[in-house]
């Protein structure tokens, strides 16, 4: 693939992102429209559905020279099965993002440029092909919701059993889709390491507007089915013989509290620090859980992080900043990081300017995505311009609700 060429076009293509993607849509509707059944029926949720594509064709760009792109790639081919997604779609989505990428570029729309979209579309398709070809698991989980509970308004924790094993490490995330939703796929960590009889929690926090996280947290009911997609994520511990700490912020403490759990079952021969942020001390939801792990281990330390009685929520970043100051010897830790794309953004810029190794902060990427503005900013805001942060959203690779 000639990276140069790419890049430098697609810096034409995403100053008019929302154009790219709206046509993209138009034209792949238009010449096939046995797929716009495939998509979500509202408008809203079509909107982050642009976003999720933008989102996702930039990291493509942005990882051209990476040895991650291979593994991403693979992974999207073997996840996007559960959207019923076959070989011969590929190339009707191929025609659609050329025809949009060509015209969205205009005169900067050269045969050199042509040629290198081309070239770079089917080395994208063929990897997801056959990642989703090399895959011996199925495209879904069928898993039945066997609790829920609710914390106030806009929490809730949902214990699942899935109908066949689904494997998994504590860290990692899956993609959920409820009959209530039809074809909406939202993100969610695993909030539990494996367990003998299989279940596995889920914590979901109601996104203002979010369809499936307002279906998951208020009316989704024991005995009810969701669908699982496959586990995905890396943010699964190295054990490594050297210090850990934990950081977590919203719903973003399910994939480290999967994760203190594996260390409960194998206690660590050095210190935890763990910090949990919440935008509000009813917000702790756990709290009592984590207390009782304090107790009863001497390597694990805990410190909450809430704003100031009548601060804006934000002001607990500023909080979780200092008492990262106060702790020293960074350079020699892990550090585990979950929580909103911007939290998780933010958290890593301390971390690194206090002396954290690069190599040695773990997170899942999650796009910023502009579900946390009105529009009409576009589909490629998130890009674009960072929108504030939402302390509400799971880690979970996704602040789409």
């Amino acid at each position: 693939m000639d990276v140069r060429i790419l890049k430098s076009s697609f810096a034409v293509v995403e100053r008019r992102a929302e154009h790219a993607v709206k046509y993209f849509y138009s034209h792949l509707f238009w010449h096939n429209p046995g797929l716009r059944e495939l998509f979500p029926s509202s408008a809203e949720d079509m909107e982050r559905q642009r976003d999720r594509l933008f989102a996702a064709l930039t990291h493509v760009v942005t990882h051209l020279e990476s040895g991650t792109l291979v593994p991403y790639l693979r992974d999207l081919g073997r996840d996007h099965r559960k959207f019923l997604v076959g070989p011969e779609h590929y190339a009707a989505v191929g025609t659609s993002l050329i025809a949009a990428l060509a015209q969205t570029s205009g005169d900067a729309w050269t045969p050199a440029v042509e040629k290198a979209w081309y070239e770079a579309y089917q080395v994208i398709a063929d990897t997801m092909t056959a990642g989703a070809a090399d895959s011996d698991e199925p495209p879904w989980w069928d898993a039945e919701v066997v609790r829920h509970l609710q914390y106030g308004e806009d929490i809730g924790v949902l214990t699942l059993a899935p109908r066949t094993p689904l494997a998994y490490r504590p860290g990692q995330y899956v993609s959920v889709s409820s009959a209530r939703v039809p074809t909406t796929w939202r993100t969610y960590s695993l909030a539990n390491a494996p367990r003998p009889d299989g279940t596995v929690d889920l914590h979901v926090s109601r996104i203002d507007g979010g369809r499936l996280s307002t279906a998951l947290v208020r009316d989704v009911l024991p005995g009810e089915v969701l669908r699982l997609g496959a586990p995905g994520g890396r943010l699964t511990l190295r054990r490594e013989d050297r210090p850990l700490t934990l950081i977590a912020a919203g719903t973003g403490w399910a994939p480290v509290r999967a994760l203190l759990e594996e260390l409960l079952q194998h206690p660590p021969d050095h210190d935890v620090r763990l910090f949990v942020v919440a935008r509000d001390a009813a917000h702790l939801y756990d709290r009592p859980l984590i207390d009782r792990h304090a107790a009863a281990c001497r390597w694990l330390g805990v410190t909450y992080i809430t704003p100031a009685p009548g601060q804006h929520r934000n002001q607990a970043t500023d909080r979780l900043a200092t008492a990262l100051g106060n702790r020293a010897l960074w350079r020699e830790q892990d550090v585990y990081l979950s929580g909103p794309a911007l939290f998780v953004e933010e958290t890593s810029h301390v971390l690194r300017e206090l002396g954290a190794r690069p190599d040695r902060l773990f997170h899942d990427a999650v796009p910023v995505t502009g579900s946390q503005r009105p529009r009409p900013l576009g589909f490629g805001e998130w890009f674009l311009h960072r929108p504030a942060p939402h302390w509400h959203n799971p880690s979970a690779r996704d602040p789409r609700g």
